[in-house]
């Protein structure tokens, strides 16, 4: 388990980390949207990496006893959104980033660019 939702958000950034995706992004949404506090984005170069990223993140929270609560997308593996909640995951393949551009979208959100 985790101590603040912010850990929790961190800790779904180093998993889609550990699977090398790119430009991760942690949108704090606690002043903007009641749905959830975080949005982490990552962009990968291929479905299967897309799927890969989700599976681990998947897998490392569930480690720590979190589970989502909601998983869309991993059947065409474009963007896989993974609902714990008070965090959404969303791993892109990098055209479908570009499109949505969440991060636009959310711009008055407060970003935090993920580094190892």
């Amino acid at each position: 388990m985790f101590n603040t939702t912010e850990e929790m958000s961190k800790a779904i950034a180093e998993a889609a980390s550990n699977k090398k995706a790119r430009d991760i992004v942690i949108l704090d949404m606690t002043k903007l949207t009641m749905a959830t506090d975080y949005f982490i984005i990552c962009s990968a170069t291929s479905t299967t990496q897309v799927k890969g990223i989700a599976d681990n993140i998947e897998d490392e929270l569930a480690e720590k006893g979190v589970f989502f609560t909601h998983k869309e997308g991993y059947r065409e593996g474009n963007w896989i959104l993974l609902d714990y909640g008070d965090c959404v995951a969303h791993i892109f393949i990098d055209e479908d980033r570009q499109f949505y551009n969440l991060e636009r979208l959310w711009a008055d959100a407060p970003t935090t660019h993920y580094e190892d």
